[in-house]
């Protein structure tokens, strides 16, 4: 597995024109093997510009970015092969989708990397497989899918190249809330499965709260905060000051508190919620 690193790093739109403008501006962190981080922030924070940094979509203005303990711009020469450690799914992906069957699609990067037709075969299953998507569908045209069919088609397309990194711009955009739940709950398996890195940009506090285990803020084009999930919504008041929507959960704990309550607000998920509800009841019952 492997590991990436900011040092520094910024990226600046327009850089020497009148009209520049700094998305992302002396950023340092590492992303761990194996994690599941969830990156949050307002729109314009930085997110975007951020995560494609980190597969060489964009070159770094300022500091630099490494995979593996590498700068991934140290050589181009080796840079497509870098590139490759870090799957990124844009943005409704689906978009992308050009191949006459979904097996093609998928098929697409692995046939690029020069494979055997037996490994190619391997591994469209196999993403298949994660993403949830039965034999019958992989001999149909992509755009005969459903919108949740085809962003799962699109996501395989990405898996079957295995990166060692996937990193996810708002992949549920667009979708019910069912269609964002399977297309969550089977990421969670891949990294369960897998044991890679995930790293997921998403609006919804709801979502990281409940499939990651680190979160990143980020305002400004800087980091807020870079902690686990427990420790970064224990800033809740703080996060909704600077106008970001915290987990649900935690935004009814907080209303109890306001209303007298004393009921504890360092919590995000609804299990624990409703255990916080009932020890301080039983509480006040046994005064």
């Amino acid at each position: 597995m492997s590991t990436l690193r900011l040092e520094n790093a910024g990226f600046t739109y327009q850089k020497g024109m009148p009209d520049e403008k700094t998305a992302v501006s002396g950023v340092s962190l590492t992303f761990e093997e194996g994690d599941f981080v969830g990156i949050i922030g307002h729109t314009g924070s930085g997110k975007s510009t951020l995560i494609q940094m980190l597969n060489g979509l964009l070159r770094p203005t300022e500091g630099r970015v490494f995979i593996d303990g590498d700068d991934i711009w140290d050589d181009r020469s080796k840079l497509r092969e870098k590139r490759f450690k870090v799957g990124l799914v844009l943005q409704y992906p689906e978009y992308q989708l050009f191949e006459e069957t979904v097996r093609k699609d998928i098929a697409f990067g692995p046939k690029n990397l020069g494979l055997s037709e037996e490994e190619i075969d391997s591994r469209v299953r196999e993403a298949a497989g994660f993403l949830r998507i039965p034999d019958e569908l992989l001999e149909r045209s992509p755009f005969d899918l459903s919108g949740g069919e085809k962003r799962r088609a699109a996501i395989a397309g990405v898996l079957a190249m295995r990166p060692e990194v996937l990193v996810l711009d708002e992949p549920t955009a667009g979708l019910d809330p069912r269609g964002r739940r399977d297309i969550l709950d089977v990421i969670k398996n891949y990294h369960e499965t897998e044991k890679k890195t995930v790293i997921l940009v998403s609006h919804s506090m709801d979502d990281v709260a409940r499939y990651a285990n680190k979160v990143l803020v980020m305002n400004g084009g800087s980091v807020l905060y870079y902690d686990s999930v427990a420790e970064v919504f224990k800033h809740a008041l703080e996060l909704r000051e600077t106008g970001l929507n915290i987990p649900t959960v935690t935004g009814i704990l907080l209303t109890l508190r306001e209303r007298g309550l004393a009921v504890d607000t360092d919590i995000y998920t609804p299990d624990a919620a409703a255990q916080t509800i009932t020890e301080t009841f039983r509480g006040r019952r046994s005064e």
